[in-house]
């Protein structure tokens, strides 16, 4: 009994050894400079790319471009580490999930916030979700309101509401273009499988980007961002998938706000048209969806050359 014994501890610790072995070819997180259209500067970006992009020569891999919201602004330099509080890049680099993506993630130019807005004033470097090597941090909480979870009547007219935040992802919508022609010259990428996200400020830019350039992007997944009407015409023409998903306790961006757009585009396109509504959550819903396996599958499912025709 002995030797069958100590083969199978062997056998066992040779397994369990191996699983703390690091990857073969690990996930990356590289930063990549452009020229910014906006005014000139030199601006970084996070480009991350997954598990096995080495190890699998001939596949080519699915993007995810990340916009993300307020509070991440910066210098594109120094301050670029912001970027990966939230979103797919914080879920695959921090969390070390094995998204199946490249990711592009870039940082909104400051503008004058840092003079408007105490927040941007009083964060710290220290706030930043880091990459641990053994382990990862724990999730922060979402937050949690106290109001009871109650239905809005949808907006009767958005004519006289801006399409646009002040100084949002419009502003560096040519440098966005550059960075996806970027990855797709040095990369592996599926041109047919780029998809498009962000949250808060981000959500408005993922409708913008949508409806400038709707055959750049598979699918479309705004999140705590309503998108106006006057964007729609374009990506419903397009047959463009779209996800959007809103807070139902959003104390800072109206749920009756998300309808109107929404009901244009679901009345107008044949395509993949969801709207999920968490009741229970607040403007931080992103902290679910995120963390959530669904939107990446449902990512998975949309490729551009098999959006069905316009009829």
């Amino acid at each position: 009994m002995t030797k069958p014994l100590n083969a199978l501890l062997c056998a066992l610790t040779a397994w369990a050894l191996s699983a703390c072995e690091p990857a073969e070819d690990p996930a990356r997180l590289e930063r990549w400079s452009l020229t910014s259209q906006l005014d000139g500067s030199e601006r970084d970006y996070f480009v991350y790319l997954p598990e096995g992009y080495n190890a699998q020569p001939d596949k080519r891999w699915p993007t995810i471009l990340f916009l993300h919201g307020n509070g991440e602004r910066g210098n594109g330099k120094s301050e670029l580490d912001y970027v990966l509080t939230h979103g797919p890049l914080y879920e695959a680099w921090v969390q070390k999930r094995n998204l199946p993506f490249v990711i592009i993630a870039p940082q909104l130019p400051m503008f004058d916030f840092a003079s408007t807005n105490n927040y941007f004033n009083e964060r710290t470097f220290d706030q930043i979700p880091r990459r641990q090597y053994d382990g990862t941090p724990e999730r922060e909480k979402p937050q949690r309101l106290t109001q009871p979870m109650i239905s809005y009547p949808a907006t009767d007219s958005m004519s006289e509401i801006d399409p646009l935040l002040p100084k949002g992802w419009e502003t560096i919508e040519k440098d966005l273009l550059e960075m996806l022609s970027e990855t797709r010259r040095k990369l592996r990428v599926d041109k047919n499988k780029t998809y498009l996200t962000g949250l808060s400020y981000g959500g408005f830019g993922s409708w913008y980007m949508a409806s400038k350039y709707p055959e750049t992007f598979a699918a479309v997944a705004p999140v705590a961002g309503w998108g106006h009407p006057s964007l729609m015409t374009s990506i419903s023409q397009a047959q463009v998938p779209v996800w959007c998903f809103a807070g139902g306790m959003d104390p800072v961006i109206p749920i009756q706000h998300f309808y109107p757009g929404l009901n244009l585009l679901r009345d107008n396109s044949s395509a993949d048209i969801r709207f999920t509504i968490h009741a229970d959550m607040a403007h931080d819903v992103w902290r679910r969806v995120y963390a959530g396996e669904d939107i990446y599958h449902w990512f998975l499912q949309h490729s551009t050359d098999t959006h069905p025709t316009d009829q």
